[in-house]
């Protein structure tokens, strides 16, 4: 489990990389299962995007894999509007940068590259002192060549005749 204090060291960085590339509009660390572990994303929804980026991440994982590439690295996405580049950072979480397209693409990645090493080793160092809190074997979410496995809760569905009124006739 990361502490408060862990957290609120992720949420600096995230800080200080806007600061040094400011044609970033956001910046999300995030676990590979899609949790957020901090944001500095204002006008997005940070729980949405890092469900993408987790979504994502699968993809690029399995075809970096499939290619015989090696293991995930980064992943850039170039918009109409912009840049989306997703960076690994450490085992079990990436670094989602939200950038205008005005941006300098080489150094957008060595920032990104730098700051996603250094939330990385802070969230792997926090994983590695807290071993008892979570189950053995692999770390939850931790980049494999599979992507993550979600499950989901259905609620039963009402049929048209259920849902009618009981009527006298």
């Amino acid at each position: 489990m990361v502490s408060q204090e862990d957290l609120k060291v992720v949420l600096d960085e995230l800080h200080r990389l806007r600061t040094r590339v400011p044609q970033l509009t956001g910046a999300l660390a995030a676990g590979v299962d899609g949790l957020v572990v901090a944001h500095d994303t204002p006008g997005v929804d940070p729980e949405g995007l890092s469900a993408l980026t987790a979504a994502a991440l699968g993809v690029a994982v399995r075809i970096s894999d499939s290619t015989g590439h090696g293991g995930f690295r980064e992943l850039l996405v170039r918009g109409e509007g912009g840049y989306v580049a997703t960076y690994a950072a450490g085992r079990t979480a990436v670094l989602t940068l939200l950038a205008e397209g005005r941006v300098n693409v080489g150094r957008l990645h060595l920032e990104g590259r730098r700051s996603g090493a250094r939330i990385g080793e802070l969230l792997d160092a926090a994983e590695a002192a807290a071993p008892a809190s979570r189950p053995t074997g692999r770390p939850l979410g931790a980049v494999s060549a599979a992507p993550p496995i979600r499950t989901r809760t259905r609620t039963p569905r009402t049929t048209s005749a259920e849902a009618r009124p009981a009527t006298d006739s």
